[in-house]
């Protein structure tokens, strides 16, 4: 099995920096800040915090916003586009992987791409126009440029009459055919006139070349990965796949500038085939991975969802509920099912790893979802914002988890002597600070992680954390050890 790997040195000035500066010449640069630093950003209540998510939001959605027009597929260059335009932002390795390359019980496919599209009528106008909106052709559309009738024609439109407005989403990835996408209302207005003869063309090609993803890796202190994975094959849609690509990007960037006791993985992929072969070709090393997220639909004002791995309480699903717990928002958790995103190939019984999926409004569920309803007015910079957030706790979360042993486990240790009783620290009460700090001793006996003391104790794991370094420091907990028993 041949896999080309090309690796793009990122952008030394920043040239989609400068470019997408944030209103007042403000480089949006927000993400680039130490994980600590930003973990007190998130979780601080003032107006600091405020102004950091706002220039977060605007950060992600400019990304979005220069990535929106490029006709992305399952192949093709609008993928190498949109990789290249991502390697300005982070370090990125391409892999190339040649078609009919049998990766399990799947072969990737030829390679599509597409310069031009159209719809004429008698007079030579274009009534339906690839260049004003990618979403009108059927992705993977084979090459046509005929005349033909309305009747011949009209087996090759698609629309949604649910919401007339609306250009859909389609493609036929796996079966060759061709086709136009348009919304109801111009529909209507083709079979209004049923004796026209229309000129019809898709200038594209389906032909051997590559399959095309892309990983940013961050090594840590360990070899134990935690893995996220963001979808590269819709063309211009902004929440599904763009709005999981910059809170992807963001993360990185984030993660990039600190500490790290895990590795970090981050794939840029198409959807499940992409998935797919990444697995077949890393198949040796997939132990590595601890933790998994699936990031997609982050950017719609809708409420956080949370769809759990296949093991349903892995550490990352736990890390999330308790996230989402005290966020001061509306979520919902869903239990796993085998539909969806790529978690359905991380989650597969041959694999089973402990990956769940983070969106706001679930796919499928919204009225713009695979539709030109989804465009950039769709996506909030304060609904990113939201997601970097809830994100970003969520590594923290997973980054401080630890199992200690407690070194004065009979009674309860004289806290005054040490100085750990009736001390205010930051935002904590006396109380605060004590009652955690009772938690930690009392489960503190090598079986349950902090994120446990958190959950049974329903203290923020911030502050069940902040009482364990305490308890650290004056030598009552030792053996800090894997959060996964």
């Amino acid at each position: 099995m041949k896999t080309l790997k090309v690796a793009l040195k990122p952008s030394a000035k920043k040239k989609y920096a400068r470019r997408a500066a944030a209103p007042g010449g403000r480089s949006p640069e927000s993400s680039r800040i130490p994980l600590s630093e930003a973990i007190n950003m998130v979780r601080s209540l003032d107006s600091k915090t405020s102004s950091y998510l706002q220039a977060m939001g605007e950060e992600m959605h400019a990304l979005i916003r220069s990535l929106y027009p490029i006709c992305r597929s399952i192949t093709g260059n609008g993928v190498r586009e949109t990789l290249r335009l991502i390697n300005e932002q982070i370090p990125l390795q391409i892999f190339e992987v040649p078609s009919q390359t049998q990766v399990f019980d799947w072969t990737v496919p030829r390679e599509w791409n597409i310069r031009d599209a159209y719809i004429k009528n008698r007079q030579g106008e274009r009534l339906v126009d690839f260049q004003k909106c990618n979403l009108h052709v059927l992705g993977y559309s084979i090459p046509v440029h005929q005349e033909m009738t309305l009747d011949e024609l009209k087996s090759h439109l698609f629309t949604l009459p649910e919401y007339p407005k609306y250009i859909p989403y389609r493609t036929s990835y796996y079966r060759e055919s061709w086709g136009f996408c348009v919304s109801h209302e111009q529909w209507q207005e083709l079979m209004a006139r049923p004796d026209e003869v229309y000129e019809v063309c898709i200038d594209s090609s389906l032909e051997s070349g590559s399959l095309t993803y892309a990983e940013c890796f961050l090594p840590g202190q360990t070899e134990e990965e935690v893995l996220f994975s963001c979808q590269v094959c819709h063309p211009s849609l902004a929440n599904d796949n763009l709005s999981g690509i910059s809170l992807g990007v963001a993360l990185a960037k984030t993660l990039e500038q600190s500490p790290r006791r895990y590795s970090y993985r981050f794939l840029f992929i198409p959807g499940i085939i992409g998935s797919i072969t990444w697995l077949c070709l890393n198949e040796s090393h997939l132990w590595r991975i601890k933790h998994g997220l699936v990031l997609n639909c982050v950017g719609d004002p809708g409420n956080i969802h949370y769809k759990k791995s296949r093991r349903g309480d892995a550490e990352i699903d736990q890390a999330i509920t308790h996230v989402l717990k005290h966020h001061g928002a509306d979520y919902s958790i869903l239990d796993f099912y085998p539909y969806g995103y790529d978690e359905r190939q991380y989650c597969s019984p041959g694999f089973n790893l402990p990956v769940g999926v983070l969106t706001r409004s679930q796919h499928g569920k919204f009225p713009e979802y695979h539709s030109s309803g989804d465009n950039l007015d769709f996506v909030r910079p304060e609904a990113l914002a939201d997601s970097y957030a809830v994100a970003l706790l969520a590594i923290a979360v997973l980054e401080k988890n630890s199992v200690y042993i407690n070194q004065n486990p009979k009674g309860e240790p004289l806290l005054s002597k040490r100085d750990l009783y009736s001390v205010r620290v930051g935002w904590l009460t006396d109380k605060d600070l004590e009652m955690a700090m009772l938690w930690v001793l009392n489960f503190s006996d090598g079986a349950h992680s902090l994120l446990d003391i958190a959950e049974r104790s329903g203290i923020d794991f911030f502050r069940i954390s902040l009482a364990a370094e305490k308890l650290k420091q004056a030598n009552l907990l030792t053996g800090q050890q894997n959060g996964d028993k």
